[in-house]
């Protein structure tokens, strides 16, 4: 077979099922701001209460992720298992918008996640096994472009539908209908999914590839799920292989503390907008869009910055730069001068909001790169599986614990722990020694060098 060529390893009528992830990325990107601010306006929940529905999801995603995975495996129908979660997750969705009471919509967020656990790990099978090994890389970058363009296309679709359409009519009414689009849009997904998927004649245990798909992070930071933590989870059963560094685990170490450092901020983020900036609906849109877009617009120039420079020095300066911008967040004369809930504060911090996402894009790219040349290429599947587990289990941890300060103490207190945690994670990381070497062409090509491809993960939903 002439790789230079694309070839597919079976016969298909069509792959335009990769665009199934089009219409389910921009449903995520329309419902990631409305759980909280429905949350908020339709049952008052508390800062606390809007995080824990926020995880809720999210943790519901890591045992079903493993578990839909592994039935995948041992089914011989990948496809009717990806088209039934986009139908179940659709379902969810118009669940949630006709929920009564807050205990309801918590439990319908929790059966959402649920649902939408097997997208990933199932639709990264898809992939691999119906792509010859040569293609991996780009296509899950197309996958990663694909999440990132949804998302954004998503928020802007609900800014549209907010301000624009909708002006002067009832929010929670607005918003309810806006997740009925975002419910027909994951159908919608389905559809598409089953008129174009075809089931693969190659089958690939997902071990044997979990070490190459580094890309786990994404392009768009999750902010309530956690279904990029998909392949890599699977290696946790294997024992851990004599000669791990010990810096890997300070590495794991440094992550931990600084995952649940992002999450500290971004958990009660939506609150914040909300209550103490005076953010209306469609303001929040426009706050979350401006992440979503610079991320997505970097995340690739990203990969190549950190392959041109150490991996380290780009996360060290990516996490510096993200401390700065936390601070800012809580730099009173900048509201004092453009005045609580206007235009002007509305584009000051949209714009702090977008320079974290550019962070992120840096961040996430850097962060995998520099922990697969830290390992030995025989322990590189377990690492990259206690990578995502742990940013993960962060990322949950710190998202409640970000909604308890926010409760407790306000703000200024939780972005300054924020903060702080990011600090500590920087100085655990610090004094890791790294040093720079080249890998050759075909390592790259063979996805040991790409950590710029980050999918859905590879193809899993965006995170909200």
């Amino acid at each position: 077979m002439d790789v230079a060529v694309r070839q597919r390893i079976r016969p298909s009528s069509n792959d335009l099922w990769f665009l199934a992830y089009l219409p389910l990325a921009i449903s995520d990107g329309i419902a990631t701001p409305l759980i909280p601010l429905l949350a908020l306006q339709k049952f008052g929940a508390s800062a606390l209460v809007v995080t824990m529905v926020i995880a809720a999801s999210g943790v519901s995603q890591v045992p079903f992720t493993i578990l839909w995975g592994n039935l995948s495996d041992r089914v011989a129908h990948r496809k009717y298992f990806l088209v039934g979660s986009f139908v179940a997750t659709g379902v969810s969705v118009f669940l949630i918008s006709l929920a009564n009471d807050l205990s309801t919509f918590f439990w319908f967020n929790v059966v959402e996640g649920l649902a939408s656990a097997a997208s990933a790990p199932i639709g990264t099978m898809l992939l691999l096994e119906t792509r010859h090994k040569r293609w991996w890389p780009e296509d899950i970058g197309l996958f990663g472009l694909i999440s990132g363009l949804g998302t954004t296309i998503g928020l802007a679709l609900g800014f549209l539908l907010l301000f624009v359409l909708g002006f002067g009519e009832p929010p929670v009414m607005l918003m309810t209908q806006l997740l009925w689009v975002s419910g027909a849009l994951a159908l919608f997904a389905s559809a598409i999914a089953w008129a174009w998927i075809e089931e693969p004649t190659v089958r690939i245990e997902r071990r044997s590839v979990s070490g190459l798909l580094h890309l786990q992070r994404g392009v768009i930071e999750r902010l309530r799920h956690v279904r990029s933590r998909v392949l890599g989870l699977v290696d946790l059963t294997r024992p851990t292989l004599p000669g791990t560094p010990r810096r890997e685990y300070w590495f794991l170490g440094a992550l931990a503390v600084m995952t649940v450092g992002f999450s500290v901020f971004y958990g009660p983020f939506p609150v914040f907008l909300f209550e103490q900036a005076k953010f209306s609906d469609a303001a929040v849109f426009i706050a979350y869009l401006g992440s979503s877009a610079a991320s997505t617009a970097l995340f690739f120039h990203s990969g190549r910055a950190v392959e041109r420079h150490s991996p380290k020095n780009v996360f060290l300066a990516s996490l510096g730069g993200r401390v700065v911008l936390f601070l800012l967040f809580l730099w009173a004369p900048a509201y004092a001068f453009f005045g609580v809930g206007t235009s002007a504060l509305v584009g000051w911090l949209t714009l702090l909001n977008a320079l974290l996402g550019v962070s992120w894009a840096f961040i996430s790219t850097a962060s995998t790169l520099f922990l697969i040349r830290l390992v030995g290429r025989a322990n590189r599947g377990n690492a990259l599986g206690l990578y995502n587990a742990i940013a993960g289990a962060g990322g949950l941890a710190g998202t409640v614990l970000g909604g308890a300060l926010y409760s407790a103490f306000g703000v200024g207190p939780t972005y300054g722990f924020a903060a702080g945690l990011v600090i500590a994670g920087a100085a655990l990381l610090a004094p890791i020694p790294y040093h720079v070497f080249h890998l050759s062409r075909t390592a790259r090509v063979g996805g040991i060098g790409t950590a710029r491809g980050g999918p859905p993960s590879a193809v899993s939903r965006p995170g909200r």
